[in-house]
């Protein structure tokens, strides 16, 4: 059995750490470099790096930044991040960078363009390799431009800008139309929506898929059906007060993220109307809490943590000089008890 000693007050030497390995000075250096380069068997890099944990050793990010031209860190612009589904997103960015020897400088600006601009320049200053922007605004070109000329590999993730920028999105599109069609085949022919805000397209793809599926089972697109709100609880709210407001309210209501949908629940219960006797309800993205709510949600699952992951692969491919990828990932319909057949 291999023995390891910890060197005492000082981090142990390439050499010393190879010694106790049982491999040369290089084979470590490769085993503990942050880089995917002149890669070794995985099993062999899990043993040479526990060996250097357990005598003390530290990477160096300075020193290998200063032979690299790298410093291994990656920007992420992440506004809204109490949000449940971007947390997720947030959390799996963060372990794959890590896991791939890389970390993450953070910023939370709020959702505003001057802010997250502002936390652009801020993390391009401080010479990251790459920067993951979450939250595009649509229709706001100096956005677009400076993430264009920002110097380094740049990828657009959860919501998406124009199509010369690469991105890893879920199929929103899809997603809108998914919920759309389970309400048709519930027979529900008036159909609202809680849209969300018109800069993200998130929700302007999940709302043309809404669209897509009313056309295809020839039901008329009526435009007082379509409510745009912030994607908080109180964007529900307004949403579904609007629409139950209407002379002719709506059977269903889509509303195209979960807490936007929790607020419409909320509607709903003070108004007296019952949950799906008479009204259906889908959500979005499948966070923990609607399957948990006294009448379960049906909403769409978005799969927040893989896009996360694709997202750190794609990057490192730019940072390693490679082309990046646009990346599409598929959603589904998770059906539960707050839908059922039009009265």
């Amino acid at each position: 059995m291999t023995e390891v000693t910890a060197t005492m007050g000082r981090a142990p030497t390439l050499k010393e750490i190879a010694e106790v390995a049982g491999v040369h000075a290089s084979t470590v250096s490769r085993a503990l470099r942050p880089t995917r380069e002149g890669a070794l068997p995985t099993a062999e890099v899990e043993r040479i790096r526990g060996i250097a944990a357990d005598m003390g050793y530290r990477p160096n990010f300075i020193a290998a930044g200063l032979r690299t031209q790298r410093t291994h860190t990656i920007g992420v612009v992440i506004p809204r991040l109490t949000d449940g589904v971007i947390a997720t997103l947030c959390q799996a960015i963060e372990a794959t960078a890590t896991s791939a020897g890389y970390q993450i400088l953070l910023a939370t600006p709020p959702d505003e363009v001057d802010a997250q601009l502002q936390s652009i320049e801020l993390l391009l200053s401080r010479q990251v390799d790459g920067l993951i922007v979450t939250s595009l605004h649509l229709g706001r070109d100096e956005m677009a431009t400076q993430v264009r000329s920002a110097g380094v590999p740049v990828l657009t993730v959860n919501r998406a800008g124009d199509d010369a920028l690469p991105a890893v999105t879920a199929d929103d599109r899809a997603g809108g139309r998914l919920a759309t069609e389970h309400l048709i085949a519930l027979g529900h022919r008036r159909i609202g929506i809680i849209a969300g805000p018109r800069h993200a397209s998130t929700a302007w793809r999940r709302t043309l898929g809404y669209q897509d599926a009313l056309r295809a089972a020839g039901i008329p697109i009526d435009d007082s059906l379509i409510v745009h709100t912030e994607f908080e609880v109180e964007g529900g709210i307004a949403g579904a007060t609007h629409l139950l407001e209407l002379p002719d309210p709506p059977t269903a209501i889509f509303a195209v993220n979960d807490t936007a949908a929790v607020g419409a629940l909320g509607v709903a219960r003070d108004r007296g109307i019952r949950i799906p006797s008479d009204l259906s309800l889908v959500g979005y993205n499948d966070i923990p809490l609607v399957g948990q709510l006294p009448v379960p949600l049906t909403t769409v699952r978005s799969p927040a943590a893989q896009i996360g992951e694709a997202a750190v692969a794609e990057l490192l491919r730019g940072i390693d000089g490679e082309e990046m990828s646009t990346v599409t990932l598929p959603v589904s319909l998770v059906e539960r008890q707050s839908t059922g057949p039009a009265r």
